[in-house]
């Protein structure tokens, strides 16, 4: 990526050498441009929100900015870009969107992210930060940027406008208004689960901001509620990615013998996985952690992996992140160990399962989704 500070090599993570996706895109290279050709003054605190692979805070490091990040993935890719750049170590703060947020911001770079609830819980929590002089630039693509988001920033930080579309990318300019009278932040929030979805019937979920599907039950996760294994004989079981952590719930709701690991990239939704459990009052033994997959877990430690694969990295539709939860599942799987995975029917997800197991039953389907199993042999 060639800036105004200079050419940086960068990469996604893990890194492979097959994935054609670039680690930033020109709403990255749009904002970078403004701050140079604008003279922006990058003095103070500068906080940058939702750099996806750190290409933001690489190209702007002598300025000792702080990345807050959703995700794993991404901070260790800006862990990576930035030894590869040459930047000293803890030139760079790293935070996650469960950290407390900097007690003053600015400049304030935003990276729109695909969900909106979590540009608003970003927002929000950074505003008592934002003070009248606060430089915010907000960046994205156009199909990424709606009247909503515009509208999200004028309520929580002050008067906003965009620039014209340049590449396929747009900014946003906002003039902090430390007088505006903000709402509440609604995040976390809870809601109750409906009857018919076996163990965690009526139980109690709890959603960061950021979360797929975080304020209703989503018809998928719904469909593999109904079609769990039947018992896990108190074994080790993984809920992989898992999201709000109700399919782990319920695992151990209906046996408080089982060992659940809670797994996933995101901080929000590993954080909304322990609130979930906790609020149930569940009397098992659960572990909630933030990585990549199953990568850190032991070979042959695991008897179940319970699994919903995500097909989107943030825009780009990929089946690069199901294959390295499948490959991982097996690696971890003791033999006789299983993989129940739920999946749209036109993913095609019983194609790699036989690939990469030798085989793949059919548990149970509906007009869009299916639930499949693969044992792992010998």
């Amino acid at each position: 990526m060639t800036t105004p500070w200079g050419e940086f090599e960068l990469s996604r993570f893990p890194e492979d050498p097959r994935d054609r996706l670039r680690a930033w895109d020109a709403s990255d290279a749009y904002l970078l441009r403004h701050l140079a050709e604008e003279g922006v003054p990058l003095t103070g605190r500068v906080v940058v929100v939702g750099d996806r692979w750190g290409a933001l805070v690489t190209a702007l490091a002598r300025h000792r900015p702080t990345q807050i990040t959703d995700s794993f993935l991404s901070q260790e890719a800006t862990r990576a870009n930035l030894a590869r750049a040459g930047v000293e170590p803890g030139a760079v703060g790293l935070l996650t969107t469960q950290d407390p947020p900097p007690e003053r911001v600015d400049v304030l770079l935003v990276r729109v992210p695909k969900s909106l609830a979590l540009l608003e819980d970003q927002l929000l929590r950074l505003a008592p930060a934002v003070h009248a002089e606060t430089v915010v630039v907000g960046t994205g693509m156009v199909k990424e940027i709606h009247t909503s988001t515009l509208e999200l920033f004028e309520r929580v930080l002050g008067p906003t406008r965009t620039s014209l579309a340049q590449q396929k990318a747009r900014l946003i300019f906002c003039t902090p208004d430390p007088a505006l009278e903000r709402p509440a932040n609604p995040w976390p929030y809870s809601y109750a689960l409906p009857d018919g979805v076996g163990a965690v019937s009526g139980r109690t979920v709890v959603n960061h901001a950021g979360v797929f599907c975080a304020d209703r039950l989503d018809i998928g996760t719904r469909f593999f509620l109904e079609h769990l294994p039947a018992g896990t004989d108190g074994g080790r079981v993984v809920d992989l990615g898992c999201g709000n952590g109700v399919v782990g719930t319920a695992v151990a709701v209906a046996d408080p013998r089982a060992e659940v690991l809670f797994v996933d990239e995101s901080f929000q939704a590993v954080a909304s996985a322990e609130a979930t459990y906790k609020a149930n009052g569940v009397p098992g033994h659960a572990e909630f952690r933030v990585g990549d997959g199953l990568a850190g877990v032991a070979p042959g430690s695991v008897d179940l992996v319970l699994n919903n694969p995500p097909f989107h990295s943030h825009q780009a539709t990929t089946d690069a992140t199901a294959w390295r939860m499948f490959t991982g599942a097996k690696r971890a799987l003791r033999p006789g160990g299983e993989l129940w995975v739920i999946g749209n029917r036109h993913l095609g997800y019983h194609v790699k399962l036989k690939r990469l197991f030798g085989n793949s039953q059919l548990v149970a389907s509906d007009p869009k989704f299916v639930v499949l199993k693969a044992v792992k042999r010998g």
